[in-house]
């Protein structure tokens, strides 16, 4: 049986596992990164610490098996990570330049990928979504946006984005059904977006 409920610090490590779990354009990226937390640090635990009104865990017998994270203003969240969560990363984890998958999330940590303005200026708010195989095609999916769009919208957002990977159709086409629309691309990116207002 599964269960939403707003996530805790407690919450962290199950979060940082289903996002290496999910870390492969939805597939398990678990033979990819030797050091298992580093997908986390970049994708999940900022918004738990930072923004944990919009941070969201699916829960079922196994532990925490999805999340759904968000912000509400992006550049005042990305703020807030540059004075307190990158920081203490950055001494964590100095630069390198092996080539590897990790040494590309360790630059993000270093030198972080900031949202297009073209996309921030008319969605300014963001979200963040994955859920383990195991709790997909049951409806969380659907119930976890619509709670985030409802709360976005009745906190004056005028529109959500997200950003998905392009080698991930299924995502894609999700978040088509719920009413995102791809507003830009960058490489290794596919930014979809919802008007709220």
């Amino acid at each position: 049986m599964t269960a939403i409920r707003p996530a805790t610090v407690q919450d962290l490590p199950g979060a940082y596992r289903v996002c290496l779990l999910t870390g492969d354009a939805g597939r398990d990226a678990s033979s990819t990164y030797r050091n298992p937390d580093l997908l986390g640090h970049v994708f999940v635990g900022a918004y738990v610490v930072g923004e944990p009104e919009l941070a969201t865990v699916v829960t079922d017998a196994d532990g925490v098996a999805g999340y759904l994270l968000g912000a509400l203003d992006t550049r005042a969240f990305e703020a807030w990570q540059d004075a307190n969560w990158w920081p203490p990363l950055r001494d964590r984890y100095p630069p390198r330049d092996d080539g590897t998958p990790e040494a590309a999330l360790v630059a993000r940590i270093h030198a972080p990928v900031a949202a297009p303005e073209r996309v921030v200026r008319d969605y300014p708010s963001h979200l963040h979504i994955d859920l383990l195989e195991r709790v997909r095609g049951l409806g969380v999916g659907r119930t976890l946006v619509d709670g985030m769009v409802a709360t976005l919208r009745a906190r004056g957002s005028a529109g959500v984005h997200l950003d998905a990977s392009p080698d991930n159709p299924n995502a894609i086409g999700f978040y088509g059904h719920l009413g995102f629309e791809e507003v830009a691309r960058a490489p290794g990116s596919v930014f979809m977006a919802r008007r709220l207002g």
